[in-house]
């Protein structure tokens, strides 16, 4: 089950570390729309005799605005004719701990409540959301174990070059497929291990890392953890990692496709469920080899059956599409498989360790909704018994008659807000802000004029 982590934090211990003068500054964040970190940095010791007992304040703007920090007029929930006032930002004192990477400085993570009469959660942000669903998961007896598997590439840019390079002729780590390749990974050990490092020592826990299938790419495994906490941690691990190559004057992208002829990165997302000690997943029937529950394949079931209607939370920009590509390692139909990467769902791990591993999620996907979305989905399986299409072997690519991940954006966007499934467990309110979000980020992808329309139409079109 979960392991202990160091660096976390009791409030009494950050009391003693800001009152010896080993911390000066917590930061108070909560994730937006893109998974991104926002908040404050506070002084310990306004910390101490302010927010600890009142929490902070945020403007609500920040789960409307676009990436650009553009305000997205439409949203019911903030707009100008309410004059975008603040929300109240509440610690989980259970996610306090250290931050190693930057000198003196702690970090926890809040929820979101409105103000002002009637206040009440914040349906629409995501950590809210997640919860939401593991509240249900646990009145139906369960709670989920999870793991982010998140893959990216390593630049010798920094973000700044990087942005005078206007991004084109990047240099990578890395200028072969380096899958497992030791040598290879020796090169950008000096960023690899300082996150492995600092990760560790700030409550985000590290297996291990290694070189991935495209020149420059990589991964590093987290370990497994109550389904909140892994969430928690895959957002700061991509937070605190790009911190850190800034800190080197490199850079690191989760893109889910940076470059056409390159295996884009995806967050492959593990998942199974307990009762108590026991893992749910674990059963007397038989599934070729696999001994499984009917737990196992009517949460799985479910999850097939909505896996396109929650694609726009695992693949969230336009972007996103361009990496299901065929024996690219990303899957493009929706089948089963055991120990089986051609297959959207493959399922791994013995006894204790039976999961379910999805290859669907690229690693550009917000945490809290992949998850969020995926607890629905299975619940919705084990409410309504969902049985899984049949156990798949061979080459997934090639097969026919199963539903395919949807082509872009459009579509799948399509897909969520037709879901009434995702709308019982979500509420109108959420899902109609989300496909909001999800339709503006494609149309400003659809109005963005590109270097590959200029290349391909500017002389002969």
């Amino acid at each position: 089950m979960s392991h202990p982590a160091r660096g976390m934090l009791s409030l009494e211990a950050l009391r003693q570390r800001i009152e010896d003068g080993s911390i000066d500054t917590v930061i108070a964040v909560f994730p937006d729309f893109y998974g991104r970190l926002v908040g404050k940095r506070i002084t310990g010791e306004f910390f101490l005799d302010h927010t600890v007992g009142h929490g902070m304040h945020a403007c609500d703007y920040l789960l409307t605005v676009d990436m650009e920090m553009g305000v997205i007029e439409g949203y019911d929930f903030a707009n100008w004719e309410a004059g975008y006032g603040d929300f109240h930002c509440v610690p989980d004192w259970g996610t306090l701990r250290e931050v190693s990477w930057l000198e003196g400085t702690a970090l926890v993570f809040c929820d979101l409540e409105r103000e002002g009469e009637g206040g009440g959660v914040v349906a629409v942000a995501p950590r809210t959301m997640l919860k939401r669903q593991i509240e249900r998961l646990a009145a139906a007896g369960f709670t989920a174990q999870c793991a982010s598997e998140l893959e990216f590439y390593l630049f010798k840019d920094s973000y700044e070059g990087a942005r005078q390079k206007s991004f084109e002729g990047l240099e990578p780590f890395g200028w072969y497929i380096e899958d497992y390749h030791t040598l290879q990974a020796t090169k950008a050990e000096p960023i690899i291990r300082a996150v492995r490092r600092h990760m560790s020592a700030s409550g985000v826990p590290v297996e291990f890392s290694k070189g991935e299938w495209g020149p420059g790419q990589h991964e590093i495994n987290l370990r497994h953890g109550e389904v909140l906490e892994t969430a928690d941690r895959h957002a700061l691990y991509k937070h605190g990692f790009k911190e850190i190559a800034w800190q080197q004057e490199l850079a690191v992208s989760f893109m889910a496709k940076w470059r056409t002829d390159l295996a884009g990165s995806s967050m492959h997302l593990h998942l199974s469920l307990w009762q108590d000690e026991d893992n749910a997943f674990v059963g007397d029937l038989n599934e070729g080899p696999l001994e499984v529950s009917e737990t196992f394949r009517h949460f799985l079931g479910g999850w097939m059956k909505h896996a396109r209607a929650v694609s726009p939370f695992y693949a969230p920009y336009p972007n996103s599409y361009k990496r299901y590509v065929s024996q690219s390692w990303a899957p493009t139909n929706f089948a089963w498989a055991i120990d089986n990467r051609t297959a959207g769902f493959r399922v791994i791990g013995n006894s204790g360790s039976r999961r379910i591993e999805s290859r669907i999620p690229g690693a550009d996907a917000n945490p809290y909704l992949a998850y969020a979305a995926t607890l629905a989905a299975g619940l919705d399986g084990l409410a309504n018994r969902i049985e899984p299409p049949p156990l798949f072997e061979g080459d997934v690519y090639g097969a026919q008659g199963f539903e395919r991940v949807p082509a872009n954006l459009h579509e799948a966007t399509d897909e969520l807000e037709a879901s009434a499934m995702l709308r019982c467990a979500f509420g109108d309110e959420v899902i109609d802000h989300y496909v909001h979000f999800f339709r503006t980020e494609q149309a400003k992808y659809d109005e963005a004029v590109t270097s590959w329309e200029r290349e391909r139409y500017f002389e002969r079109g």
